[in-house]
């Protein structure tokens, strides 16, 4: 069985350079709600160096709610923010011989994407436009799927082992009690996602979801043990570990713990 481990870095934290070491894809924040061009092309490089796949993690322009606000904006609008942003991150990642590999829109953006038709289409359609060969990650069973997929990108069905499932497949928002999961719980989380392809949801229903790739949030103080513990866990299920976009250590073998 064979699953990526993707992160989202590049927002300012001094964890990343560690957390790379358990991951096979990082989504880079590309300067509207987090990073700026340095911090992009340093970000580039350890995950290149790591063995990591490379990708964008665009959003709104919104540093002070770190693109976790709502914003209305225009499909047009959407559309060119997406451009402007994959433009930033391919020109660095292109300077350091990387060629970024997927895209995963963040935070407020990638929420309502999520459940936004129109949306969704906006984001998909910016991602084809600027390289159909990029992956679109977004969450699983979400309209930002199946606009990826209704314009012939290949996509990737998200889920996440850091936070709480909702009903109807979508993420408890960030201000309720228990959204965001920490400790054991992060780790039997993403187990049961790739094991049994279901997750229990705040209710206590269970529902079923699809894992081609998991999501740690980098900027959750737990971040780093989460992905030594989910990366343990895993090895010991017998679980490999492969970016979807196929750039992975040792010739599709297992990362091991360094």
């Amino acid at each position: 069985m064979r699953v990526d481990l993707n992160c989202d870095l590049g927002e300012g934290f001094s964890s990343d350079g560690e957390i790379l070491k358990y991951i096979t894809s990082a989504n880079i924040a590309c300067g509207y709600h987090a990073g700026d061009p340095l911090l992009m092309a340093k970000t580039v490089e350890l995950a290149a160096a790591a063995g990591v796949a490379v990708g964008a993690h665009p959003g709104y322009p919104d540093l002070q709610g770190f693109g976790r606000r709502n914003m209305a904006c225009s499909s047009d609008e959407v559309y060119h923010f997406i451009l402007y942003q994959l433009g930033a991150l391919a020109g660095i990642a292109r300077a350091k011989g990387v060629r970024m590999v997927h895209v995963k829109p963040h935070g407020a953006l990638y929420n309502q994407a999520a459940i936004d038709g129109e949306l969704a289409m906006a984001v998909a359609r910016a991602v084809k436009d600027f390289d159909p060969r990029l992956m679109l990650y977004g969450l699983a069973r979400s309209e930002l799927l199946r606009a990826g997929e209704e314009v012939g990108l290949t996509v990737a069905a998200e889920v996440f082992s850091d936070r709480a499932y909702r009903d109807d497949g979508t993420l408890v928002p960030r201000q309720e009690p228990g959204a965001v999961l920490a400790g054991a719980d992060v780790a039997a989380q993403a187990l049961d996602l790739v094991l049994r392809g279901k997750v229990r949801t705040v209710s206590g229903r269970e529902i079923e979801v699809k894992a081609d790739t998991i999501c740690i949030h980098g900027d959750t103080s737990g971040a780093l043990e989460a992905a030594r513990e989910i990366n343990k866990a895993f090895r010991e299920h017998g679980i490999t570990l492969i970016s979807p976009g196929g750039i992975h250590r040792a010739q599709g073998k297992y990362k091991n713990n360094p």
